[in-house]
């Protein structure tokens, strides 16, 4: 890790613990060169996962495409980035509790419902309306009297 005071090339770890979120480690670090202390946070990553598209075609997993996704449902929602960066954990922890090499976008679809239906059930209707592409109100309206029937936590 470089020092991003004096761009040195070797820090030393002075202090490491486990976030509150529990899904990730800070890390307390100083420079051997200058002695500049900073922090970093160090966070699991979903490494060989193939996404199975609709049509058949394949592509590696992008922890970017799944943000974007999210982003567009809580657009003008209220939310930190803080709860924003559980909520995407949650959902890659989900993902890698499967242990499978390769998922399709309707499994990956499905966990990324089930956590927005209980962080912000707004972004899951979007979220929902996009996904399962309702064809008329009857199934937007079946979807919205079953979320009136399960509770609301925010992450």
């Amino acid at each position: 890790m470089h020092c991003p005071y004096c761009n040195y090339f070797d820090t030393k770890v002075t202090d490491s613990r486990v976030a509150a979120d529990g899904l990730s480690i800070r890390r307390r670090r100083e420079c051997t060169k200058c002695g500049f202390r900073f922090s970093t946070v160090e966070q699991g990553e979903i490494l060989e996962l193939t996404v199975i598209k609709r049509d058949g075609r394949r592509e590696p997993y992008s922890k970017e495409k799944l943000a974007q996704g999210l982003k567009h449902s809580l657009e003008k929602r209220p939310y930190t980035a803080e709860q924003f960066t559980a909520l995407v954990q949650k959902i890659e922890r989900d993902i890698q509790r499967k242990r499978k090499t390769e998922l399709t976008t309707r499994e990956i679809g499905e966990l990324v419902m089930k956590h927005l239906k209980r962080f912000d059930q707004v972004a899951y209707i979007r979220f929902a309306s996009v996904y399962r592409s309702f064809q008329d109100v009857e199934g937007f309206t079946q979807e919205l009297k079953g979320l009136g029937r399960s509770p609301r936590r925010r992450s």
